[in-house]
């Protein structure tokens, strides 16, 4: 047990590692290029964060929620999603008073408790965007060319664009008492969790996974009837810049998401298996919803990295073969091994990867350990290299061997 990583959790090493990092390297240029800044958010929060902005009645605060009490008697929970902690500290740091909008990213852990499956960890890893400060739909479409530009980068295949409006809380009063007239009509068919949404938010039963209930949804009034003006523009427009932009996309209603900060639109991009890959909307009262404060326009998107490197290796795609040290220093006997590591440090300061031995191997073994690490080329330092300052350089893709200066190395070695 003692050496066995708790359920739902995962070690990160060699091929994932690499392709993890390849990823959010991706996330960070792009992030770049829209200049978008980098925000770091502590694991855990004040409890209450959490039941006000993502919302008391949604399935993440009741039964996901990793909540425990500190030393000092304060309820706190280990982040679930990135968008509250993002907001919260947009408010503590009193970033409404900067030349709006801001724009921030992260890659952060999450934590929720539910049955782990395919790209899904109790302890997993999101990329998440805020746009905090404009009511523009280009707002929107900003995120959604980046997340579609970022799926592209990584290679993956049919991920298509899925968005609905959800309205804001004048036009969803309207609708949810038409929904909950529906399904008071079939409250018999739903599960017994919907049974209890029905009465404290109805709109989350359209995002039941019960066979039984997405039977009686199907059905259902959806939201995109209900929208008064003011969202009914909003996703007018914006379905009008996605069309002018050539972004293809697909109206789908059954999109509500599961957090109860969003209002107008909401947004996945789903692939061809039906796996969502990305989520996110906007939600403009999440600011008031947390402090009482004026609410600030706002849109924003979260990717689980678990789930794009699942479908990654599902899909074949190496983002990041494994590289080889570009050289392996040789030492021959124990005279040499201090000057030699001496010459190991000054190539690595001038940005070579560089091993050496570490294991008194001989020779010979060293020569077939630095087979196994797949270096590029080897040199081989004893007493006789360091007093005429040359050793024999080989390339271990060619097999050329050429003798260099010691202090030469570097300019004999191809970076490319």
């Amino acid at each position: 047990m003692i050496t066995q990583a708790p359920r739902g959790t995962a070690d990160w090493f060699k091929d994932r590692m690499r392709t993890r990092t390849r990823v959010e390297e991706l996330a960070r240029e792009l992030c770049t290029s829209y200049n978008i800044k980098e925000i770091i958010t502590p694991v855990f929060e004040h409890t209450v964060l959490f039941q006000r902005g993502v919302g008391e009645t949604t399935d993440v605060v009741q039964k996901e929620m990793y909540t425990f009490i500190d030393k000092g008697g304060r309820s706190l929970t280990l982040k679930p999603e990135g968008t509250a902690g993002a907001i919260r500290a947009y408010l503590e740091n009193k970033l409404y008073a900067d030349p709006q909008p801001i724009k921030m990213f992260y890659v952060t852990p999450a934590f929720r408790y539910e049955k782990p499956e395919s790209g899904r960890l109790r302890q997993h890893h999101q990329f998440g965007v805020e746009f905090v400060g404009s009511k523009s739909p280009l707002a929107e479409v900003e995120l959604m060319t980046l997340v579609s530009t970022l799926i592209k980068k990584l290679g993956l295949k049919d991920a298509k664009l899925h968005i609905n409006s959800i309205g804001c809380p004048t036009c969803k009063k309207t609708y949810n008492e038409a929904l909950i007239k529906y399904l008071k009509a079939h409250e018999e068919g739903l599960c017994n969790t919907c049974k209890d949404r029905m009465v404290k938010n109805p709109l989350r039963v359209i995002d039941c996974k019960e066979p039984g209930c997405k039977e009686i949804v199907k059905d259902a009034p959806r939201t995109i009837d209900y929208l008064c003006e003011e969202c009914s523009a909003h996703f007018e427009e914006l379905k009008k810049l996605l069309t002018e932009l050539e972004i293809p996309f697909e109206i789908d209603t059954g999109i509500v998401r599961g957090l109860d900060y969003y209002t107008k639109t909401v947004f996945e991009f789903v692939n061809s298996e039906g796996f969502t890959l990305c989520g996110g909307g906007r939600y403009d009262n999440l600011v008031y919803e947390i402090d009482g404060r004026e609410s600030q326009p706002s849109v924003g998107f979260g990717m689980g990295i678990e789930r794009i490197l699942y479908f990654l290796d599902k899909e074949g795609i190496d983002l990041a073969p494994e590289k080889g040290p570009d050289l392996y220093v040789g030492i021959m006997g124990d005279a040499a091994k201090a000057k030699a590591y001496k010459i190991v440090y000054d190539l690595r300061m001038k940005g070579l990867c560089v091993e050496t031995d570490y294991m008194d191997r001989s020779v010979k073994a060293q020569m077939k350990y630095a087979n196994k690490l797949n270096v590029r080329y080897t040199v081989i330092i004893g007493d006789n290299e360091l007093e005429t300052n040359t050793a024999r350089l080989k390339n271990m893709e060619t097999g050329e061997q050429v003798d260099v200066k010691l202090d030469e190395l570097a300019e004999h070695i191809d970076f490319n």
